[in-house]
């Protein structure tokens, strides 16, 4: 069986990671940091899987999932994304994608996605995150999209900017 894989996220150590643990999975890995990258080697190589992260520095994980399809409809493409959302999951299936993972997702989530067939539901994490931790992985991701910028970013979270700061200045909570 084909297990060329191609996965392409701009968040360097955890590409790298990945790749690494996809590797010892048994698959022939090529990863890339950005969309141009990936699917011109999408044009030269036919993959058999495609994990790919929503938001990519020049261009939508959305977009390329639609192009991988185009170009290889048997590509089996999985969307990974910080910014889960249920629009997000409808987009990744309309587009193309076999399935769909919030990230932070653990390696084995994201290998039972890729080689799972729809039958049957994956089990549900044995330790998912606490409440708090997905609250404060949230409030991370909008303060980093808004380029470090406190004020703009209670803006957006509708809270007050102090209650903001006293929450970016205390370290992540436990899982």
């Amino acid at each position: 069986m084909n297990k060329n894989l191609l996965i392409v996220d701009d968040d360097t150590p955890f590409r790298e990671r990945l790749s690494r643990s996809m590797i010892k999975k048994g698959f022939i890995v090529e990863s890339f940091a950005n969309y141009h990258d990936g699917l011109n080697r999408c044009q030269e190589v036919e993959f058999h899987y495609a994990i790919i992260d929503m938001r990519l520095e020049d261009g939508s994980g959305l977009e390329l999932i639609k192009k991988i399809k185009q170009i290889s409809p048997l590509t089996k493409s999985l969307l990974l994304t910080g910014y889960g959302n249920i629009a997000t999951a409808v987009a990744a299936i309309k587009t193309g994608a076999i399935d769909y993972l919030p990230k932070p997702a653990e390696i084995d989530q994201i290998y039972d996605a890729l080689t799972n067939s729809h039958e049957t539901l994956p089990p549900p994490p044995e330790n998912p995150m606490t409440a708090d931790r997905i609250r404060w992985e949230h409030i991370h991701r909008v303060y980093i999209s808004c380029k470090r910028n406190v004020s703009e970013t209670a803006r957006r979270l509708r809270m007050h900017r102090r209650t903001l700061q006293r929450i970016l200045n205390k370290h992540a909570p436990r899982e």
